[in-house]
C-alpha cells in the first residue's frame, strides 16, 4: 500500500485483514521508499499487488508508474489506483499503464470493492 497519509494505510490494512492477508502487507508513505523496497526484491514469481495513490507530494503515483515501466519492473505487479481524484484526466492517464494498472478505484477502499480486487481476477482500468 502506498499512500502519503498513514491513516489511510491504516484503514486499507483493517480492510485487508479479513482477507487473511495482514501478514503480506507492507505499506509506504513515501514512492521513493515504495521503489526501492520493489527493486531490491528477490526475483520471483508470486504475485505482487500495488494500492497506489496518485496524489503524493514528492512523486505522483503516476511518475512512480512511469519508473516502474523505464526500470522494466517484471509482469507479476499489478496496480490498483486507489484516489480521491474525480478528474477524468487522471483515469486517461492510468490508461496509459495497461500493463502494470488493472483498476481506478475511489478511497477509501471499500469492504465490497476489496471483495472484488481480492476474490476475483483483476480486470482491466474502467
Amino acid at each position: 500500500m502506498i499512500d502519503d497519509v498513514e491513516l489511510v494505510n491504516l484503514r486499507h490494512q483493517v480492510l485487508l485483514r479479513k482477507f487473511g492477508l495482514d501478514d503480506k502487507i507492507i505499506s509506504f508513505t513515501n514512492l521513493e521508499k515504495a521503489l526501492d523496497h520493489l527493486c531490491f526484491q528477490e526475483t520471483n514469481s508470486e504475485p505482487i499487488l500495488i494500492l497506489l495513490d496518485i496524489n503524493m507530494p514528492e512523486m505522483t503515483g503516476f511518475e512512480f508508474l512511469e519508473f516502474m515501466m523505464l526500470e522494466e519492473f517484471p509482469a507479476n505487479i499489478d496496480v490498483v489506483i486507489v484516489t480521491s481524484s474525480i478528474y477524468d484526466k487522471d483515469k486517461r492517464l492510468a490508461k496509459t499503464f495497461p500493463q502494470f494498472v488493472k483498476n481506478f478505484v475511489s478511497k477509501p477502499l471499500k469492504t465490497e470493492k476489496s471483495r472484488e480486487l481480492f476474490q476475483e481476477p483483476l480486470k482491466k482500468v474502467v
